[in-house]
């Protein structure tokens, strides 16, 4: 844990939930016994005050001087001003019944959404421009200065960042996720916390609880399965009991987690919100977004009373309608006792088979946004995971939390399941308080630790194994056994941890284990028998992935082919190493190490190599990449960022074209290199043919072939302008391969290299061809411009499109300023610009279509302009659809046998996505396809317009304007 700048008074346990948060504490000299909840004061209505335990995780972002002076108190949420007043709370909660346009809720799980920029502004999801919005991030941290406000005015002689914090997250949480949880708490004045995996707080919890009868508890388990459901996530751990010879106090040992799991409490309420929908809005329809939303938190709270212990027979919903019509349009329907617990119970624990796996159908889960997996049916996830991880010997003891277990039928048929896949009944371990347990379990962890006395480390060598591929690894052990008032739960990583390596052509990729399953917190793993060569100053990325499998054997440094279940791809760790101090070395030799840190993360470092000795004064810490839009895409590389720079095995898998990368970067030195050859004019336009003999056709080019093409074009970048030649090759390949200018890590920073070059121009300006190639380039990697970039780019290609109409109007179709299509098609890229932009742009082509000669790319463009679903960005930059219907009637107005483009215009702009902050009206989106129907359109499209499906390789190909590099998929 990291040093407290003074000795704290007090361990703080804080469960920062999806759906509450809750706080716990403990004096330091104190006993388990002393452990106590947090009163938290928040406002529950406009005059009143109140201090409860639970702190709804939620924040109204109202109107401003819609509350008055009210959200002032008890104190003003982090990021509030007069001008975007808000709220938190319970009163939040009350609000966002009535407004759910403006609340934002679930903040958690849109922390471990990877498909957004986890730091951009886009709470409420699908919210008017009128609401001022706040990125996860920034919501989670502002629960968290609520809760420090909270506890300083309680504690003012000991402020919470003195304390010893332990933060809980979900033990699926990847270390992106993780980092920005600590991200979060140092926002909100938390500098130094301590992550625990919610699933082992809750059992700290219950071991807390026995006392001196631990012993005699679990005198007959030897494999507790602890299920933690809360409000938006799964989580399943596994813990092996040991009893002690002597009759002592058994050694505890987690032995495996599940992979993350997006299920939860905020399931149930979209499960219940779509039961009851058709009272509301008729049989076959679907109510508006922020009717829906209303729909959602009305189900929640009558869920919450009917599973409660003394739940009603029934509850009545009601939705006010909107406007003038407030009272007249109020609707209501009634949800009773049984009814939610047969939709809850059957929906959500089915009977399955100990055989049965997930299905992959979507089913009625997708509600605002968030990847909910497609199968609500816990049961059959846990049967997977217990295939996976159980090794045979399926729990004989089970602990539950979380609120929804409040339901007695929930308990009752999770706890049956598991006796029936045993042939034996399964015990069931009390959980007084599933709704603070994981705060009081951080708690008592926490003092646990504090009260310990660890031992100096000693550092130690592990001799070399005897086979090649187990080279030597420098361990630290960890420190010793703590004894505590309640056992250390050991078991260290939950998953093991790998670098991607170049795989042989046609095989399996590699890896090489940089920390394995099991690794106790503060044990480093060095690498020492491999070393790398990085080089300074440039991109470096490494792709790392982990893997839960307790039967996948892992040792540090051990080769792997990644085959196989259970591997997930985390976060890259990149960075760009700067130069070395008073040095021209532009390449250094390192070694990899990685420990699990006593925060609760995931460390990976390099430390320069000078003479074979590792010299840990110079290393650089390499970050997870978890800041900036991913824009929903998924990356699958299979070639490493760096080679190891000592051995052998270290070039395998260096195969056609890739192995032959070499021989094309030698290409493009002949032609751009700084040594003046002899090339011909022939050669530097045939430059792209010449690499296609080397690597074989273009399109087939992978993603990290790509991209190492590209950072030897802009090593070369200042040879550009030789000629024209040179200039009209170089965008074009440098283009091509930098396409779509997202999806490969350090492509941010690449766009930064290259945006450099906007404001130098064209150096052949007069020459209509390399305009065309010059808008072709900023079109293609327009994907990973921002939104300032993207803006400059529009105001110049706006001023060059109106200078070549006038100019084709004159000269009768020439213009020196490029392509008029070509600038059309960068028009519709600009998907970072505000939509009023946009929308402002597809008015002006509607007048454009007017003319009889108007390109139909033009058709195409809109469609762009207005799709439903983002290529690169994220999707709360999606046109509105109130804004996009306009178009959509457009293009209903044409003849799609004719025009089959404003037919596929059409597509892209009422493609269903799920997500009703999106998707246009239902009656719309049926005109739209009644028309298809009509016209013959494809069946694939229709699908598109009827359900939610990916769209096809050559449809997105269609839709993007250029094809995608293989290996990069956009969702």
């Amino acid at each position: 844990m990291t040093a407290l700048t003074a000795s704290p008074s007090y361990v703080v346990g804080i469960d920062l939930g999806t759906s509450h948060t809750v706080v716990a504490s403990v004096p330091v000299g104190g006993a388990a016994a002393d452990i106590a909840l947090l009163p938290i004061p928040q406002r529950s209505a406009v005059g009143e005050v109140v201090a409860q335990p639970l702190l709804p995780s939620v924040r109204y972002q109202a109107a401003q001087g819609e509350l008055g002076e009210a959200w002032l108190q008890p104190w003003p949420p982090q990021g509030a001003s007069p001008e975007a007043p808000a709220v938190i709370g319970r009163w939040a909660r009350e609000l966002g019944a009535a407004a759910p346009g403006r609340l934002v809720a679930s903040a958690k799980s849109w922390l471990s959404h990877t498909g957004v920029d986890r730091t951009a502004a886009i709470l409420p999801w699908g919210a008017g421009d009128e609401v001022a919005k706040v990125s996860p991030l920034a919501a989670s941290a502002s629960y968290l200065a609520h809760v420090k406000a909270a506890w300083d005015a309680a504690h003012p002689g000991a402020p919470l960042q003195q304390q010893s914090v332990v933060l809980t997250v979900p033990a699926s949480f990847d270390e992106g996720a993780r980092a920005l949880t600590l991200e979060a708490a140092q926002s909100a004045g938390l500098p130094q916390v301590q992550l625990l995996e919610e699933p082992k707080a809750a059992f700290h919890d219950w071991l807390l609880l026995q006392g001196a009868q631990l012993a005699q508890q679990l005198a007959g388990s030897r494999l507790v399965l602890v299920v933690d459901v809360g409000g938006g996530t799964t989580d399943l751990t596994l813990i092996r009991v040991d009893a002690a010879a002597d009759g002592g106090v058994p050694t505890l040992t987690r032995t495996a987690v599940g992979e993350h799991l997006m299920l939860g409490g905020d399931n149930m309420d979209l499960a219940l919100a779509h039961q009851l929908e058709p009272a509301f809005a008729g049989a076959g329809q679907r109510l508006p977004a922020q009717r829906f939303a209303q729909l959602v938190q009305r189900c929640r709270m009558a869920k919450e009373q009917l599973l409660a212990a003394d739940a009603p027979a029934q509850v009545g919903i009601t939705l006010l309608g909107g406007g003038s019509r407030l009272l007249a349009a109020t609707q209501t329907a009634t949800l009773t006792r049984d009814q939610v617990q047969q939709l809850v119970v059957e929906g959500f624990l089915p009977a399955a088979q100990i055989t049965d796996g997930p299905t992959k159908r979507q089913g009625a889960l997708r509600g605002f946004g968030l990847p909910y997996p497609a199968d609500a049916a816990i049961s059959r996830h846990l049967a997977q995971f217990l295939r996976q991880h159980a090794d045979g010997a399926l729990p004989d003891t089970l602990l539950l939390n979380g609120g929804v277990f409040h339901a007695h039928a929930l308990v009752q048929r999770l706890t049956q399941q598991l006796g029936d896949w045993r042939g034996s009944p399964v015990r069931v371990l009390h959980n007084p308080h599933p709704d603070w347990a994981v705060a009081r379990g951080a708690a008592a962890y926490g003092l646990a630790r504090v009260q310990a006395q660890v031992p100096q480390q000693v550092p130690q060598q592990v001799p070399p194994s005897s086979e090649s591929n187990q080279p030597l690894v420098q361990v630290q052990p960890a420190p010793a056994a703590i004894k505590t008032i309640i056992p250390h739960i050991g078991g260290g990583a939950a998953r093991s941890y790998w670098l991607l390596l170049p795989g042989k052509a046609g095989a399996a990729p590699q890896g090489i284990c940089l920390l394995p399953r099991g690794t106790e917190e503060g044990v480093r793993m060095v690498l020492s028998g491999r070393r790398f060569a990085l080089k300074l100053g440039q991109a470096v990325r490494f792709v790392l992935l982990a893997n839960s499998r307790s039967n996948l054997p892992a040792q540090a440094g051990q080769l792997l082919a990644l085959e196989g279940e259970g591997w997930v791809e985390l976060p890259p760790v990149a960075t760009v190493l700067p130069a070395l101090p008073g040095s021209t070395q532009t390449q250094v030799e390192v070694q990899l190490q990685a420990c699990m840190t006593e925060v609760g993360t995931l460390e990976v470092r390099c430390v320069k190599v000078e003479h074979g000795v590792a010299d840990p004064a110079q290393s650089w810490l390499l970050p997870f990449a978890v800041r900036g839009a991913l824009g929903g895409q998924e990356v699958s590389e299979s070639v490493a960022a760096s080679a190891d720079a000592t051995s052998a095995e270290g070039q395998k898998g260096l195969s056609s074209p890739a192995g032959r990368l070499p021989d094309a970067v030698a290409l493009i030195d002949r032609v751009f290199g700084t040594q003046a050859q002899a090339v011909t004019a022939k050669e530097v336009r045939q430059l792209r043919q010449s690499l296609e003999k080397i690597l074989g056709p273009r399109e087939g080019w992978e993603v990290a072939l790509l991209r190492a093409l590209f950072d030897a074009l802009l090593a070369r970048a200042k040879r550009r302008r030789r000629t024209t030649d040179h200039e009209r090759g170089w965008f074009n390949l440098a283009g091509w391969c930098l396409r779509p200018g997202v999806g490969a890590e350090l492509d941010a920073w690449r766009i930064t290299q290259v945006w450099a070059l906007y404001g130098q121009g064209l150096g052949h300006g007069k020459e209509a061809a390399n305009w065309t190639e010059w808008w072709v380039f900023w079109r293609r990697v327009a994907a990973g411009l921002n939104e300032a970039q993207q803006m400059q780019l529009l105001e110049d290609v706006a001023g060059h499109m109106q200078k070549a109409v006038q100019q084709t109007a004159r000269s009768g179709g020439k213009t020196s300023h490029g392509s008029y299509d070509d600038m059309l098609r960068l028009f519709a890229a600009m998907e970072a610009v505000p939509w009023q932009y946009r929308q402002e742009m597809g008015q002006w082509m509607l007048q454009r279509l007017q003319r009889p000669d108007e390109t139909v790319q033009t058709w195409w463009a809109i469609g762009r302009l207005a799709a439903r679903q983002s290529l690169a960005a994220n999707a709360h930059l999606v046109m509105p659809p109130e804004a996009a219907q306009e178009f959509v009637h457009a293009t209903l107005a044409q003849d799609w046998r004719k025009n089959e483009t404003a037919m596929f215009a059409a597509v892209q702009m009422a493609r269903m996505t799920g997500d009703r902050a999106r998707d246009l009206p239902d009656a719309l989106r049926a005109q739209v396809l009644e028309k298809m129907r009509a016209a013959g359109a494809p069946a694939r499209w229709q699908e598109l317009v009827e359900r939610v499906v990916p769209m096809e390789a050559q449809d997105q190909q269609r839709s993007l304007g250029d094809s995608l590099p293989p290996g990069l998929v956009l969702l």
